[in-house]
């Protein structure tokens, strides 16, 4: 692929919600692909859709993009030369650029009103004919325009398509696109509230702000061709184009929230590390060419290119996603953990826990961790003697011969100086073998006894972890709970 000399590409989201995950992943793409060319990365805010903004949705924005590590060269909170980067605060370029393309014939006001075009679109649904403004206003001679300006009729200005015109262009990763002219509705560009659509804004910012290579969805392709008439009539340069393939649900519909969660502050919330996230989200649609699947964002901008992206949709797998989580908390330092776990035993009430044993704890669970939280999650009883005993887990670990075994055992443990994970093994097995019985035996019982449950870390490791006085402590409370 050739590329101009200075790479400058940008995310430019709506403030309508939530960041949705297939924004992260084109703000992703961005990204790398400007730090992978030394080139700039823009974040540009398009709010002219004023019906859809929602209050604090940039700063919303801005704080869930600073959380997934993307930092922009350029944008609200970092401005530079090309600025405001706000749509909003360049409405007189808007104005500017719409009033020449009128001047030059290339656009025309249109004062239909929506119940007329919703008829028209009615009419056209009947004869199945596709939805497309019939140019009524384009009729219209100056006179009669003059007169509805002077009646002070709202009107919008239309762009007008060529007709019967072939419309090209090149995309990276969809090869060369056509769209025949008399398939494209003659866009709106400026509304009658006084501001531009997103196509005449997102043209003349993308020009005005040097951008080098548009990186969108899928769902921006069907509208390239109007952008390229508006680069045309206003004799500027084509930006490289690179549409994206659609996210999908496991069953190959498009994303959406009725499957699932989307908005990345969801997944957040859940607690899935932001490492992790862009990991997951870099492989929905790019693939570095082998076997790798966990990636940090230095590894990702090292790999990352346009040309490995593929045109066929990706699906959105949350088991896939889960295990690149817990590949990431794996990767974690254990100190970096307990950092992250200091306010969620806090208000577990568990935070007069000491440092050292959460280390421990920390090292012990770690193999079994997908979340950093399933420390407390799954392993709450290091922290509470107060939990109860799993039914499912009673019936099938506790048996006739159970007491004899934790009694044996717990008459052993406190006699001892120190209870250690050797010295833990050595004593159970050799109360099973005096018994005569499978040392797993006993296992289960004790781990139902000090846990109350029957899965978790190594039995052993976890007796050295909780130490003697708590292991004789719930031993004895298991004795008194579960006798039969």
């Amino acid at each position: 692929m050739s590329s101009p000399a200075r790479i400058r590409v940008r995310f430019a989201p709506s403030p309508t919600g939530h960041l949705h995950v297939g924004g992260l992943r084109t703000a992703l793409y961005n990204y790398l692909f400007a730090r992978k060319h030394s080139g700039v990365c823009i974040l540009r805010i398009e709010d002219t859709d004023r019906s859809r903004y929602i209050e604090g949705a940039v700063e919303n924005l801005l704080e869930t993009l600073r959380w997934a590590g993307l930092e922009f060269d350029e944008g609200p909170a970092t401005e530079g030369k090309f600025g405001p980067y706000i749509q909003s605060q360049r409405i007189e370029l808007y104005r500017d650029h719409v009033a020449r393309l009128l001047k030059e014939k290339k656009a025309y006001r249109c004062f239909c009103t929506p119940e007329r075009l919703e008829e028209m679109r009615r009419q056209q649904e009947k004869l199945r004919i596709p939805p497309k403004y019939d140019r009524r206003c384009l009729r219209l001679s100056e006179s009669e325009i003059q007169n509805n300006l002077s009646a002070r009729v709202p009107s919008v200005i239309r762009m007008k398509v060529p007709e019967a015109t072939a419309i090209t262009f090149d995309d990276v990763i969809r090869g060369k696109v056509e769209f025949h002219s008399d398939r494209i509705d003659d866009q709106v560009l400026f509304k009658s509230d006084g501001y531009p659509t997103y196509h005449l804004a997102n043209v003349v910012d993308d020009h005005f702000m040097e951008i080098s290579h548009v990186i969108r969805g899928e769902e921006w392709l069907s509208s390239t061709p109007k952008h390229v008439l508006l680069y045309e009539y206003l004799g500027w340069p084509l930006p490289v184009f690179a549409h994206l393939p659609l996210l999908l649900n496991p069953d190959k519909s498009k994303l959406s929230k009725r499957q699932g969660d989307v908005a990345v502050e969801e997944y957040r919330a859940k607690g899935y590390l932001p490492q992790a996230l862009v990991n997951f989200v870099a492989l929905l649609g790019w693939n570095p060419g082998d076997n790798r699947e966990v990636f940090h964002i230095d590894d990702l901008v090292r790999e990352f290119s346009l040309e490995r992206v593929g045109k066929s949709g990706a699906v959105f797998n949350l088991e896939k996603l889960n295990w690149i989580n817990q590949q990431h908390v794996r990767r974690l330092d254990d100190d970096k953990i307990a950092e992250m776990l200091h306010p969620l035993l806090g208000k577990a009430g568990w935070g007069s826990a000491s440092p050292d044993y959460v280390i421990r704890v920390i090292r012990l669970m770690k193999e079994r961790l997908t979340f950093v939280n399933d420390v407390i999650t799954f392993g709450s009883y290091f922290f509470a003697d107060d939990f109860t005993y799993d039914e499912k887990a009673v019936k099938i670990n506790w048996n006739s011969e159970s007491p004899a075994h934790l009694t044996a055992l717990l008459e052993k443990i406190e006699k001892m100086d120190n209870l250690t994970q050797v010295s833990a093994e050595e004593v159970l097995r050799q109360i099973a073998e005096a018994a005569g019985v499978n040392a797993g035996e006993i296992i289960h019982a004790v781990r139902l006894a000090l846990t109350g449950v029957a899965v978790g870390p190594g039995l052993f490791e976890l007796m050295d972890v909780l130490g003697k006085e708590s292991v004789v402590q719930r031993l004895k409370k298991a004795l008194t709970a579960l006798a039969r």
